[in-house]
């Protein structure tokens, strides 16, 4: 119960990695405010998936404390009420903030493989609004309390589509934009001791991801290109049990502003996932070379050989 008495709030938990990542900071203690949008308003109403307030229940029976708030992460009128509410509750006393909600998984779906200007260009307020513009006003009112306890984390969750072309324009603009937030509010934030980091989940067997790429009996769907990488890929509270290994870490602030890799946790604070199994880590030749498909060739070079991370980032520069 490593996190026992702090306060923590993950946006969009309903399901998927904000779930996964609410359940870990539950089963390590710590009292975690949800967020998530009205039943009737969700995605998961639709698919039958695991709504907020299950989630918050599950929270609650693993040792912590879960509190469900319907929020629409597009009011930010809405977003600065809940955080006055956390405000006057717990007398200024924020420990942890995970930026997860995002609302553009459908419209990508619905567009995939159209170009950008074939495309509504509205599709950016879709995926940015709540995946880059609500993260920025929650981080600023995370900080406002933080700073005056001089502590805290704030974590953003991003993915390797802010490194290179990935599903859309909108999208990778979204994601670099959001690494970059995690960056420079870490150099405003350094001097106050609140470590700010980008995280990037590898492959993640979602609730939605099991639906699409997975056969009845739980094998991959051959037809499917990519299939065999999610399904082999960490679950929803791996990236949880990254977040509370780096909560625990008093040494946290030596990796401020960084990106994180959730595999390349695992493997320095020694956890694996709620399975039993080491996923693959994004910087593995042999998960890039199954990426590209080339998966005779994957085979054959063991998952530890990895790229370094400044190579894969001299590779992917534009000057």
């Amino acid at each position: 119960m490593s996190l026992a008495g702090q306060i923590a709030i993950v946006t969009g938990a309903s399901r998927g990695i904000g779930r996964g990542i609410a359940l870990q900071l539950g089963e390590a203690g710590a009292t975690v405010y949800i967020t998530g949008r009205k039943p009737e308003e969700s995605l998961n109403s639709k698919v039958g998936l695991t709504g907020l307030e299950a989630t918050a229940e599950e929270i609650t029976k693993r040792g912590g404390k879960g509190i469900a708030r319907f929020l629409d992460h597009q009011n930010m009128e809405e977003v600065k009420n809940f955080f006055d509410v956390i405000e006057k509750d717990h007398q200024g006393q924020l420990d942890i903030l995970v930026n997860n909600a995002y609302q553009g998984v459908t419209a990508i779906s619905e567009n995939m493989g159209k170009p950008f200007y074939e495309t509504d260009p509205y599709i950016w307020d879709t995926i940015n609004n709540v995946g880059l513009r609500n993260h920025y006003f929650c981080t600023v009112y995370a900080a406002r309390l933080m700073v005056q306890r001089n502590k805290g984390l704030i974590v953003n969750v991003s993915s390797g589509g802010g490194l290179r072309y990935l599903f859309n324009v909108a999208y990778g603009v979204g994601k670099q934009a959001l690494d970059r937030l995690s960056a420079d509010t870490a150099v405003e934030l350094a001097k106050k001791n609140i470590c700010v980091v980008s995280i990037w989940p590898g492959a993640v067997r979602t609730e939605l991801v099991d639906k699409m790429f997975k056969n009845p009996d739980g094998t991959p769907r051959a037809e499917i290109k990519n299939a065999e990488v999610f399904a082999n890929g960490e679950t929803v509270e791996y990236p949880g049990r990254a977040v509370v290994s780096l909560a625990s870490d008093p040494r946290k602030m030596d990796k401020t502003g960084r990106i994180l890799i959730t595999e390349d946790l695992g493997r320095e604070y020694g956890f694996v996932d709620i399975d039993g199994l080491k996923p693959p880590n994004l910087r593995s030749v042999s998960f890039i070379l199954k990426h590209l498909g080339w998966n005779t060739t994957a085979n054959l070079v063991p998952n530890w050989v990895k790229l370094p991370g400044w190579l894969i980032w001299a590779g992917n520069s534009r000057l």
